[in-house]
């Protein structure tokens, strides 16, 4: 059975076509130079295609996003999901039998590697009762095969050479038909080039490229010369699903493009060159000033002045009658809501996570007095709790979200609380999670390594789920609450 589509036509005006089910078992190498017109094919085989087969895409620059908005292709933006994320979307794609598109065009190089390497592999490993019929396409495939080091770690060169070499090595008896494109044979690793029964050679120019297009089409090497002379959109095809013998196609029109549509050319503006010298230098001088920097924080009294505010203190307060007025005799609400005050402006303090709980508490009893409370109903564990509550902004602790998210954290120590309160109100607010130096300085330390070891910490006791995507931005769940905070730049 055959499923022939129409590619483009011969130089008489003659149909060329590919039979898509010859391409599912030979597969198929697409090589041209940059503005040869490979994009432009591989979009015509896909458009043709579309209704036949399962299409799954690596997309590296987000060419091919507009295929969802004609052929309903899923769009899987790369850099937004983590490693485990893109391996069960992998499952799900081949389960499914979804077309879809996955754009890495915002990760950088080693990210678009590992994500592709990890996506293909998820494929491949599908259980045999998912093993229906695919094209794989990948364009620019020297960057997931390269055929030497780059400027990427060894490890992620190996991993997504491997999947690359499962896909056009094994792919087939798993129904994955390997498409890949290139603009350098020279440049893609020759374990993936040599498995393709399927070549469409577009133009290219140097000589090492030219007799290994020539080769592979079985041309003698004085024919190679006409390679260099195709024009964009001009290919000369060969394979058991294209032709016996090379054969020139012009490739045929599509019905999507690119989002992204290079300009046409526009003459330069008409101002004069003393124009233009004022419209660069302008002002150029104020960008830059640096903006005035904020007032410093008042910092947190040393030892001598709690000396002496404590030596200023009336001893008369102390002793003062219970018949003494209402101002002086506040209910246990009121006694609350200014221990509170008295520990949020305490956590307004710079560095003040950085002293000694004791020295703390003996401020905190201070300015109880000053304030004419006593402390006596909050000792030092309870003030490390409630200091540690203020640092995060928990307000009304017995209602909700906050009597939730202390009932979640009271596995936790004291002096571990702060950090994961202040997660767990972004996670409630939808914030982005705070980045490392922001819960040092809630934690009280300068080292950034034993804020990670805190979020292992965290998520060993079953409290929060750490989620990094292939952008680096990391997110942090807390899974009994079904909260999340939202990711944090990069």
């Amino acid at each position: 059975m055959s499923a022939p589509i129409q590619i483009g036509a011969d130089p008489s005006g003659g149909p060329i076509q590919i039979d898509i089910e010859e391409l599912l078992a030979t597969r198929l190498l697409v090589q041209g130079n940059s503005g040869s017109g490979k994009s432009h094919l591989l979009r015509r085989l896909l458009e043709e295609s579309a209704s036949i087969v399962q299409q799954i895409v690596i997309d590296p620059e987000g060419d091919f996003c507009s295929l969802s908005d004609v052929f309903g292709h899923i769009v899987i933006d790369g850099a937004a999901y983590s490693g485990a994320e893109i391996e069960r979307l992998a499952a799900r794609i081949r389960k499914h039998r979804a077309s879809v598109v996955l754009s890495l065009e915002g990760l950088e190089i080693e990210g678009q590697m590992r994500c592709a390497a990890q996506f293909l592999s998820a494929l491949f490993d599908a259980p045999r009762d998912q093993w229906f019929p695919a094209l794989v396409v990948v364009d620019e495939a020297q960057m997931f095969a390269p055929a030497a080091g780059g400027d990427v770690s060894e490890e992620t060169r190996r991993m997504s050479l491997a999947a690359m070499t499962n896909l056009m090595c094994r792919g087939r008896k798993r129904g994955l038909a390997g498409i890949v494109a290139t603009q350098r044979l020279a440049k893609l690793a020759k374990n993936v080039a040599a498995e393709a029964s399927n070549f469409l050679m577009g133009r290219t120019f140097l000589d090492i490229d030219m007799a290994r297009a020539a080769d592979l089409l079985g041309m003698e090497r004085r024919q190679a010369e006409q390679i260099r002379d195709l024009s964009s959109g001009q290919f000369l095809g060969l394979g058991p699903a294209i032709s016996r013998r090379p054969v020139a196609v012009r490739i045929g029109p599509v019905r999507t493009g690119p989002q992204r549509m290079v300009q046409a050319l526009a003459p330069p503006p008409s101002a004069s060159p003393d124009e233009l010298h004022a419209l660069l230098h302008s002002g150029l001088h104020l960008e830059d000033e640096s903006p005035t920097p904020p007032p410093p924080a008042p910092s947190a009294p040393d030892a001598g002045a709690l000396l002496e505010q404590i030596a200023a203190v009336p001893t008369e307060m102390e002793e003062e009658p219970v018949e003494q007025p209402a101002l002086f005799a506040p209910d246990q609400r009121e006694i609350d809501a200014a221990v509170d005050a008295i520990l949020a402006e305490m956590a307004a303090e710079e560095d003040c996570t950085f002293q000694q709980p004791a020295r703390l508490f003996q401020d905190f009893t201070v300015r109880c007095r000053m304030n004419r409370l006593t402390a006596g109903h909050v000792d030092m564990t309870l003030f490390r709790r409630r200091f540690a509550m203020a640092m995060a902004g928990v307000t009304d602790a017995d209602k909700a979200p906050w009597k939730d998210i202390l009932r979640v954290a009271r596995v936790l120590s004291d002096d571990l609380l702060a950090p994961f309160l202040v997660i767990a109100r972004a996670a409630h607010e939808g914030a982005a999670c705070p980045d490392d130096e922001e819960l040092a300085r809630i934690y009280g330390t300068n080292s950034l390594g034993r804020i990670r070891r805190l979020l292992e910490h965290y998520e060993r006791a079953g409290l929060i789920v750490v989620r990094t995507d292939f952008s680096g931005r990391r997110s942090v769940a807390i899974p009994e609450l079904s909260l999340s905070t939202a990711p944090l730049e990069a």
